[in-house]
């Protein structure tokens, strides 16, 4: 199909900056979603770069979901004349504030522990008046598949 160079660029030009580029499978539509250009144009652009290895392509419920490979990277990066510096905003790392300390048991600056040899009340807990001994067994006779037979 022939696409006319500003269409080609256009595409060329989103699918870099982003990375990935989304279609959905409809010919008839008048222009893509995001980009000002016929849909059929859109998705031929792509099945051809699909077809050099540049693009991996992901079809689900009627959508078709192309993402750069770094083989693509590169060809775009030469054919839209860029610098090594740009890169697809998939290919950039994510820039994490560090987190706060928080009081959370896991630990962190400013949270308590007691040290492992003290369990605090639990002992005390364990040995309150009327709980059962070490030696108790209860006996469940005649309920259930453990009965005693007649």
């Amino acid at each position: 199909m022939i696409i006319t160079k500003e269409n080609r660029r256009v595409i060329y030009e989103n699918l870099f900056k982003e990375g990935v580029l989304v279609a959905k499978k409809d010919y008839n539509a008048p222009k893509h979603e995001e980009l000002d250009i016929p849909n059929l144009e859109v998705i031929k652009a792509m099945q051809s770069l699909t077809s050099k290895g540049l693009v991996k392509t992901q079809f689900s419920w009627q959508w078709y979901y192309y993402t750069l490979t770094p083989e693509g990277v590169e060809h775009l990066r030469e054919w839209l004349n860029l610098p090594t510096e740009i890169v697809p905003a998939t290919h950039k790392r994510a820039v994490r504030a560090p987190r706060p300390a928080t009081g959370r048991p896991g630990g962190g600056e400013g949270t308590y522990r007691p040290p492992r040899g003290d369990r605090g009340d639990r002992d005390e807990y364990r040995k309150k008046e009327g709980a059962p001994s070490g030696e108790f067994r209860p006996q469940f006779a005649g309920v259930g598949r453990g009965a005693p037979r007649e």
